[in-house]
């Protein structure tokens, strides 16, 4: 059996365990939540509504499934039962000052909070646990000799960074990614929304990881997939609520009409986007047309995580002006001072990876713009200009946090 990974996360969810009578916690399926919870609250009644009998009995009879007033319970994949949410409020209404007594989770995330919207709402604290970060990742296993960052990024896109195939690594990722596509599609997309035509979809998906960490074209995906706008924005909802592609929206404020106003899209695993692509080996990976793209993809991955793992909604954005100027990534802290990404998938730092945070320092001025780093895949931390400082890739996660919490 695989050692249990510690996960970023559990700090806050232990706060909101103390200070909620129930909490959510949210993602997208393999994510690890069930592993989580069931470690963290290891002396709860566990009821799994992926069961065929206890879902049925949570129909029939719920108040003999939630067992007594004063049972502190797990209920896994609450999606499937979502009328039990009712029976949670009453349950919680009954002693609304004890904490800590349920604990929550769902993988199709519109279907959950829906329900916790309509039936939970002022009870409960919401997370939301997506796959492993670097640093999770790394400490799955124990390393005499530690990973270089390039061989960090590959095996992050080769394998991906959910938990199974990174603690299970005489797995096939590739067997592996294809079985959650092929199971994400039949039984989350399928069963749920009314998605039209199966071979489109696949095949829009695999258009899609081609695009990745580009500005969102709908007209475009619509025309090399076939099908008419609304569909491609009826699929990308989808995909977004179920955290499999995550949408960067572009920075607004006092540039104007300078701006380009759409989204930049990333998936949520790159291994997801390395196997919808055909991207194999290290060689393919690190000198083919999707290095840096992949990089950049990796790189929001890790800023998004960061943020969910604090417990907070990511502050996140870019910017690109029509005349060229383009920064990766801006984090904006409770201050609301902005602090620059560049990120760049190249092993030797160069001072004109920063050129465009010092031009946008002078866009912005030093009250609005904090100095910035440039992320690369050098272990070098030192300063590269007067405004941005060198970041290696796994300590990205750790800066934003800072960042947007301070």
């Amino acid at each position: 059996m695989a050692a249990y990974v510690k996960r970023e996360i559990e700090p806050v969810l232990r706060e909101c365990l103390g200070s909620f009578p129930a909490v959510v916690l949210t993602g997208p399926r393999q994510s690890g939540k069930t592993t989580l919870v069931r470690h963290l609250a290891s002396d709860y009644r566990y009821i799994s509504l992926d069961d065929p009998l206890l879902r049925s009995q949570a129909e029939r009879d719920p108040e003999l499934l939630l067992g007594e007033p004063g049972d502190r319970v797990i209920l896994d994949e609450i999606q499937n039962v979502p009328g039990l949410l009712t029976r949670v409020k009453l349950r919680i209404d009954e002693r609304r000052h004890v904490p800590g007594r349920f604990v929550i989770t769902g993988s199709q995330q519109l279907a959950v909070m829906r329900g916790v919207t309509e039936s939970l709402a002022g009870r409960t604290a919401i997370l939301e646990l997506l796959p492993f970060t670097l640093r999770e990742a790394h400490s799955a296993h124990a390393e005499s000799v530690s990973p270089s960052m390039v061989e960090r990024f590959t095996q992050a896109c080769l394998s991906g960074l959910y938990p199974e195939p990174v603690v299970l690594r005489g797995m096939a990722a590739e067997r592996w990614q294809s079985a959650y596509v092929q199971t994400y599609i039949e039984r989350d997309v399928r069963s749920i929304y009314d998605i039209g035509s199966l071979r489109d979809f696949e095949r829009f998906l695999v258009i899609l990881a081609s695009r990745c960490s580009q500005t969102l074209n709908m007209t475009s995906l619509a025309s090399d997939v076939g099908v008419a706008v609304n569909t491609i924005k009826r699929w990308i909802s989808i995909l977004e609520a179920g955290r499999i592609v995550y949408l960067l929206e572009p920075y607004y404020a006092n540039l104007g009409k300078r701006l380009v106003r759409s989204p930049k899209l990333y998936f949520m695993d790159c291994g997801l986007v390395c196997y919808l692509t055909r991207v194999r080996d290290p060689e393919h990976l690190l000198h083919g047309p999707m290095a840096g793209p992949l990089f950049e993809c990796l790189c929001v991955q890790e800023a998004v995580k960061a943020c969910m793992n604090a417990g907070i909604p990511p502050r996140l954005s870019y910017l690109r002006t029509q005349h060229g100027l383009e920064v990766d990534l801006l984090v904006e802290g409770p201050n609301r001072t902005l602090v620059p990404f560049e990120f760049k998938a190249a092993r030797t730092p160069r001072t004109d990876m920063a050129a465009s945070i010092g031009k946008l320092q002078g866009l912005l001025g030093p009250e609005r713009l904090a100095d910035g780093y440039v992320v690369s895949l050098s272990e070098r931390t030192d300063a590269l200009t007067a405004h941005a400082r060198l970041l290696p890739l796994d300590s990205l996660g750790q800066v934003v946090r800072e960042v947007a919490t301070q």
